[in-house]
């Protein structure tokens, strides 16, 4: 393609495809070199750092080959709208993540706590108090969320329920395990076929 390899940028956070441009050596160097994301500009003829005039600048998180060394992921964090119409993405759509993606950050925050222990914080005095007091508190939590859930409001029944989901994460971080591995039992279950252990 004359020296050019499409870019695909991707948001880092929510994993929403935001653009595609193309990059020359250059224009690649660049951006290795400043951490922002530099495209060659094939209408202008030259460089082009994505925001040098909205201040919609692509911060580089990472960038990976494919596996024909032909085109290039690069996961970003934006600085807000990427696309010239002011769209958060070129095709637009809305660069939100799922709610159910922050179970996995919360978990790396849960994780970052148990190998780091600092003091005063609750998640500490949990992993201190050991595997029991940990199970006995995602019991305690999902009574509490079984009362709301018969005799309360939802509104407290979400609150509940996520008090048993955040004790739930930390008994799991306890036992070396992750919120992903229940997620893949469910996957599991839901397959044709699944039969109970």
């Amino acid at each position: 393609m004359g020296g050019l390899v499409p870019a695909i940028i991707q948001d880092a956070t929510t994993k929403k495809v935001l653009m595609l441009g193309f990059m020359n050596q250059e224009a690649y160097d660049k951006t290795v070199a400043t951490g922002t994301v530099t495209f060659f500009s094939r209408s202008k003829g030259r460089l082009w750092t994505k925001g040098e005039t909205s201040g919609n600048f692509l911060h580089v998180v990472s960038i990976k080959n494919d596996c024909d060394n032909d085109t290039l992921l690069i996961q970003v964090h934006p600085d807000g709208p990427v696309c010239h119409t002011g769209a958060d993405t070129c095709w637009g759509e809305e660069n939100t993540a799922s709610p159910l993606a922050f179970l996995g950050e919360l978990q790396d925050f849960i994780e970052t706590r148990h190998k780091e222990m600092p003091e005063g914080s609750y998640t500490t005095s949990l992993f201190r108090d050991g595997v029991n007091r940990m199970a006995q508190k995602v019991g305690e939590e999902a009574l509490e969320a079984v009362i709301e859930a018969v005799n309360g409001t939802d509104e407290r029944l979400v609150y509940e329920g996520s008090d048993m989901l955040y004790h739930l994460i930390v008994l799991l971080t306890s036992k070396g395990m992750r919120i992903e591995q229940l997620a893949a039992e469910l996957q599991a279950r839901h397959k044709p076929g699944w039969k109970k252990h």
